[in-house]
């Protein structure tokens, strides 16, 4: 299993932009057949530290992710749709 972690820092990070992109991450199950699962967090704390959206998603493998990465779906109505919402975003990926 690959693991693909991803925090996002909204520039404006208002109720309804965080749940606007939220949404669209969420939307890629069932969208993107390399994805087995998908996990998507609002941050509640709200510290200095903290990052607004954490999304989470497996993989049956490193490839699998990588293929993931190009699919129309995640190029055309994700990535487009979320950028100009992202101030920062990094990211985390590990096999278990």
């Amino acid at each position: 299993m690959f693991t693909h972690v991803v925090l996002f820092k909204l520039s404006e990070p208002t109720k309804e932009n965080v749940k606007h992109v939220s949404d669209i991450l969420k939307g890629m199950k069932g969208n993107i057949p390399q994805i087995k699962e998908v996990e998507v967090g609002i941050d509640e704390l709200k510290s200095e530290r903290s990052f607004d959206i954490c999304l989470i998603t497996r993989f049956d493998s490193l490839e699998e992710m990588k293929a993931y990465q190009v699919h129309p779906y995640h190029v055309n109505e994700v990535l487009a749709k979320i950028k100009p919402f992202i101030e920062v975003s990094k990211v985390a990926d590990y096999s278990i």
